[in-house]
């Protein structure tokens, strides 16, 4: 008797179930997994301006065959059951600092209205006939100055420039650093070295005030004739080193040291053809640290005494500075943000040689400056980077800058008609 009731109980739900459900109203397949038409319409415009059909045609005429070319590859890219209204709007300036949206054509392969269930993307186009140029304001012009002078003497070697020779480096420099120049002269030979240090010009440009970046490393270029002997006592060429100091301070230049000691060794392929640096490297004589020693001295204009001390130190790694790094950006020069310094200037030469340091590009490690420009308070200054080999010629480009901070200027020059708002508008058909 239970068995029975049990199943009169079951007999009364199951049909209860069929009679609810026959009654009931399922939701459309586009309700129960609704497609994000936005999103699909911005990866279709993104996908259609990679592929260059996007940006090759809205900026064309209404009436160009480009546009039926344009639509087949809409088309193509959309599934078939969507509907699609793609508008592409003019934009233009009003005169008041507001812009009007003027439509010039309009693809759609549907009529009318896509009703309140469509989404839509937009996509701005611009055209390539948008320029962009920079304008660098010019060291040295409010001074009367702006000349860059590029040591890439042929009768010189180069030491620690390990992987460059020095036409590379000079070449690499120019690309960098004229722009902000007013006149950029490479000195081709000693010779040319020497006419430069008696202040002649070589080809009319203004010799006080010049920024000198010397390419090949360690060593210095030395003339012959007047620069040898008088730079020559009791065995060394480190007085030639004061004498440089002396035009430094003379000419109010910038002397650039790219690369580890500077003046460590002199260069003279034909003066010093039978004599080495103490490497195996003929046309090249060894100073050591009396060459910086002596420099330092002369561009105080303290009297020449020979001083062979070792100076400078190793802190290693050594990290960029926050203002170095916007200096970076601005520029758009980057070099690593960490090098090895093993040849940094000590802080102390700053009292002792009347020196500031200025446009510290790596963080100061202890007493040890690893990467700055060292101004003298009366006239010139020293660029010295004291980091390890190779080279990274970037640093070079981005001490100048970070001293001097010239301006860029930034223009825009523009052509009618070159901002174009593309707006495509989805909606699902069917259930």
């Amino acid at each position: 008797m239970r068995s029975i009731e049990v199943g009169i109980v079951i007999l009364i739900i199951t049909g209860a179930f069929i009679l609810a459900s026959s009654f009931a109203v399922l939701p459309s397949p586009r309700e129960a997994s609704p497609m994000n038409l936005r999103q699909l319409a911005l990866t279709t415009l993104q996908m259609l301006d990679a592929e260059g059909a996007l940006s090759a045609v809205v900026f064309r005429d209404p009436s160009d065959s480009a546009w039926s070319e344009l639509q087949i590859a809409l088309s193509a890219s959309l599934p078939p059951n969507i509907a699609y209204n793609l508008t592409v709007y003019e934009i233009r300036p009003n005169g008041s600092g507001r812009f009007v949206y003027i439509p010039v054509k309009t693809l759609s392969n549907a009529e009318g209205s896509l009703g309140v269930g469509s989404n839509y993307a937009s996509y701005l186009m611009t055209s390539s006939n948008v320029t962009f140029r920079t304008t660098p304001e010019k060291i040295g012009e409010d001074v009367g100055g702006g000349t860059l002078y590029i040591l890439n003497c042929s009768d010189a070697y180069g030491w620690w420039i390990t992987g460059y020779t020095p036409f590379s480096l000079a070449r690499d420099v120019a690309r960098m650093l004229s722009p902000y120049f007013e006149a950029t002269v490479f000195v081709q030979n000693t010779t040319q070295l020497g006419q430069i240090l008696n202040g002649t010009s070589l080809q009319g440009e203004t010799v006080q005030h010049a920024v000198v970046v010397n390419t090949v490393g360690e060593a210095v270029p030395i003339p012959q004739g007047y620069y040898m002997t008088q730079g020559y006592q009791s065995g060394s060429y480190a007085k030639y080193c004061w004498l440089l100091g002396q035009r430094v301070r003379q000419y109010n230049w910038t002397w650039v040291s790219i690369i580890g000691y500077p003046l460590y060794y002199v260069s003279n392929t034909y003066a010093f053809s039978t004599s080495h640096n103490g490497w195996g490297i003929y046309g090249m004589r060894r100073v050591g640290p009396a060459g910086l020693n002596a420099f330092l001295r002369g561009i105080d204009n303290q009297p020449y005494v020979y001083d062979g001390g070792w100076i400078t130190g190793s802190p290693g790694v050594v990290y960029m500075t926050d203002e170095a790094k916007e200096n970076s950006n601005y520029y758009g020069i980057y070099p690593a943000e960490y090098q090895t310094a093993t040849r940094a200037l000590p802080s102390w030469i700053q009292g002792t040689y009347h020196l500031t340091a200025t446009a510290i590009l790596y963080q100061q490690v202890g007493q040890w400056i690893p990467a700055a420009t060292f101004r003298h308070q009366t006239s010139g200054a020293l660029v010295a980077i004291g980091f390890t080999r190779p080279p990274d010629i970037r640093v070079t480009g981005l001490a100048l800058l970070s001293y001097y901070h010239p301006r860029i200027y930034r223009e825009e020059f523009k052509a009618t008609n070159t901002s174009r708002l593309v707006i495509l508008q989805l909606a699902q058909m069917g259930g």
